[in-house]
């Protein structure tokens, strides 16, 4: 990996001086220019001339190692499910692509016959490239077409980061026994982990770690240097997490449920608030996602990122002494991780809400009525799990697109409402309170509680075992009753939960 220096260790692994953050900086604004077109290079498919003299351009002005580190970069997160080996075959594959028809005098027709040839080898039965369900419908098709698809495909997120950052010997233990095959492999786990946060962003992250282990593992004083060095990378670590949360939800969901997803969070935090409090916000947070996930910009993540921050903790800091202490720190990035981390709040009395009627429903603002009624549900059970609230957001578009197109909107309204109340307002309860235990409890004595509780006899006993059940149970609840649940895993959960609800019926929400 290469990183500007002025002199390298006997290892020959590059050491940063003084001014490496200077330096640093400045080549990564570069390699941020050129963003887009790694992206045309990692699509491999089409072998024109013009995205050739894009690749090319890139590979000369990058050399051989940034391209390289990119490649590692864009690839793992792309195929983020993908093992270590499949990766860097595949980024073996994409480097010497550009290094053979990049270089003086290749043949024009090099990139377009060499990319050909990529896309073959993907859909050979032995390929060692990444796998994915969909490489079968791409490897149906021919030629450009092939390549589009293929290029297209693209890992879901893995549920939860599996990248652990071992203790500072442990890094400099791996360091100094294999430097490239280290940052190789942090690369990898670490763009494979935080894949839905910004290239950008992942870019930064992945760079100033890198520089601080090749800095500390040499230094006279490993310890205080690690310590000052992490302090430096604290608000670009909290906001590669958090952008990666964002833009997780905001890839699930899309942008009018991912601005749901947001109000029912705030509102379980601060019941307290109104619905016209709360949906500008929602509404905002949405769109820093939609503005800055894809985005190639350098800063747009965290410079909309702590605009948003700052407008909620303008709103609603004088309302809720927990947002206002968040809200008093001097680093917004940590003020807008504390919201996150905060905690729903304690259920509040509030009245009943009125329930939107049959008419206000199917009007022409039908999904604010149903919206409002839904964030009316969230304040009053602030421990229910945002993937339920998901759940009735979507069951809700059905239900209006159902209803508000037969022949009596009312009668099939009437009849979904008697089912409502009988199939689903049992599954809320349930919901609300395990997760209102998980919240109070440690973990063992919350396993014990609700193993209790499983032990009693219902009107209508789980045809699974009791062990099978606990387990079950205590799964969804630590998976998915936090804030920060993982938006793909937990509506499967759901799904699962409401099904053993129904019994094999069809359920009204599934």
């Amino acid at each position: 990996m290469s990183i500007p220096c002025r002199k390298r260790d006997r290892m020959g692994l590059l050491v940063l001086l003084p001014s490496r953050r200077r330096r640093a900086s400045s080549s990564m604004r570069a390699a941020l220019a050129l963003l887009p077109l790694l992206a045309a290079a990692q699509a491999l498919h089409r072998g024109k001339a013009y995205v050739r003299e894009k690749v090319c351009q890139e590979y000369k002005i990058l050399g051989k190692e940034n391209f390289r580190t990119l490649t590692i970069i864009s690839t793992s997160r792309k195929y983020s499910n993908g093992t270590f080996q499949e990766i860097g075959h595949l980024v073996r594959e994409i480097v010497s692509l550009a290094e053979t028809c990049c270089a003086d005098g290749a043949d024009p027709s090099c990139y377009d016959a060499g990319s050909t040839a990529l896309s073959d080898k993907s859909c050979g039965a032995d390929s060692p490239f990444p796998a994915h369900p969909g490489a079968a419908r791409c490897c149906g098709q021919q030629g450009l077409e092939r390549k589009l698809c293929l290029a297209a495909l693209r890992h879901p997120p893995q549920p939860l980061p599996r990248f652990l950052q071992p203790s500072d010997r442990e890094l400099c233990h791996a360091f100094r026994l294999e430097p490239r095959e280290f940052a190789d492999r942090f690369l990898y786990e670490y763009a494979s982990s935080y894949s839905q946060a910004p290239l950008p962003v992942l870019l930064a992250s992945t760079t100033t770690f890198l520089s601080m282990v090749s800095t500390c593992c040499i230094s006279p004083a490993p310890t205080a240097c690690f310590l000052k060095e992490k302090l430096e990378r604290k608000t670009l670590s909290l906001l590669t997490l958090t952008s990666n949360r964002i833009c997780s939800r905001f890839s699930a969901y899309g942008k009018d449920k991912a601005s749901f997803s947001s109000l029912a969070l705030l509102a379980q935090k601060i019941p307290t608030a109104s619905f016209e409090e709360l949906l500008p916000l929602a509404e905002d947070a949405a769109e820093v996602a939609s503005q800055c996930c894809d985005s190639m910009a350098e800063d747009c993540m965290q410079k909309k990122l702590l605009e948003h921050t700052s407008r909620v903790c303008s709103a609603l800091s004088a309302q809720d002494r927990r947002f206002a202490a968040c809200c008093q720190g001097k680093n917004l990035m940590e003020n807008h991780f504390c919201i996150l981390a905060m905690p729903p709040a304690p259920a509040t009395r509030l009245p009943e809400p009125p329930e939107p009627t049959n008419n206000e429903l199917c009007a022409k603002e039908g999904a604010l009525h149903a919206t409002r009624f839904l964030f009316e549900l969230a304040r009053r059970h602030p421990n229910l799990p945002e993937a339920v609230l998901a759940k009735l957001y979507d069951s809700s578009g059905k239900l209006r697109e159902e209803c508000c197109s037969s022949k009596d909107p009312s009668a099939c309204w009437d009849s979904k409402r008697q089912r409502i109340a009988a199939e689903l307002f049992p599954f809320l309860a349930k919901a609300d309170q395990l997760c209102g235990q998980y919240h109070k409890l440690p973990f063992l004595e919350f396993k014990k509680r609700l193993r209790d509780s499983l032990a009693q006899p219902e009107p209508e006993p789980s045809p699974a075992p009791l062990e099978q059940l606990l387990e079950q149970r205590a799964s969804f609840a630590s998976s998915c009753c936090l804030s920060d649940a993982p938006p793909l895993l937990c509506a499967s959960k759901v799904t699962s939960e409401l099904g053993e609800l129904c019994q094999g019926d069809s359920c009204l929400l599934g």
